[in-house]
């Protein structure tokens, strides 16, 4: 379904290497657990993914369905299905949630929106994640602590109803009530969508409990250095990333 090959890539204007030759295949209906230090380029890899303009590819492919994305813009590469949870979602003044997710969705779709059908399935949505109903006309993310502007992308995550699912350390700024909220929608929506797929960034295990990753990748100098189950982010959390003996690739 998605298909990471040889990619490297730095940051426009630089010619750091940030992944080097990094490879990753995500099939249909599978969880996969990406992590490592800080600066090994996991939030790289995702803005990669997406198409973000700072960044650049200088090798390698990213193939969604046997066929290359790198030409692809953002709202493309949107539209086909890819959506990623950012680590500090934006703020946009003057733009309502609600106005936000009726555009977004009928741009994906390109159909009409049912503005009362519509506005009735947000506020079971947001009751749903644990977000007041006040927030359905605010500005978006605009005065929202962490926890509910991470909460807001998961409700994002419901409407859009994407293929690939990428979430850049969701559980900053999530407290532990919190995070289970956002947990038990994400599991949901996968048993809904069972050929969605999820990728998942994180520093800690504490959200791989709730979400059970079929493969745990640790990234090491810009490419995947070891691949486990779900018992190597708790042998991580253990001995730290130095303490993993063997960084071969398996």
């Amino acid at each position: 379904m998605l298909e990471i090959k040889n990619l490297s890539g730095s940051i426009v204007d630089s010619d750091i290497q940030i992944l080097e030759d990094f490879s990753l295949t995500v099939k249909e209906g599978e969880v996969h657990a990406i992590m490592g230090p800080n600066g090994t380029g996991k939030s790289t890899l995702a803005k990669i993914i997406m198409g973000h303009y700072l960044y650049k590819v200088t090798s390698g492919d990213i193939l969604l369905d046997g066929e290359s994305i790198l030409h692809l813009s953002v709202d493309e590469r949107a539209k086909k299905g890819l959506f990623l949870c950012m680590q500090d979602p934006t703020v946009i003044e003057g733009v309502s949630n609600s106005e936000f997710l009726r555009t977004a969705r009928s741009t994906i779709s390109s159909e009409k929106v049912n503005l009362y059908s519509f506005i009735k399935e947000m506020e079971t949505g947001m009751k749903e994640v644990g977000l007041d109903s006040s927030m359905l006309h605010r500005s978006l993310n605009q005065g929202f602590s962490g926890g509910e502007k991470k909460k807001n992308e998961i409700l994002q995550m419901k409407f859009l109803k994407p293929r690939i699912i990428i979430l850049d350390e969701l559980d900053s700024g999530l407290d532990v009530d919190s995070l289970k909220i956002v947990c038990k929608n994400i599991k949901n929506y996968m048993k809904e969508n069972k050929k969605a797929s999820l990728l998942i960034i994180t520093h800690y295990p504490r959200i791989l409990e709730y979400l059970k990753p079929d493969y745990v990748h640790i990234l090491k100098d810009g490419k995947i250095q070891k691949s486990g189950d779900l018992s190597l982010a708790f042998e991580i959390e253990k001995t730290g990333y130095t303490g993993i003996k063997d960084v071969s690739h398996e």
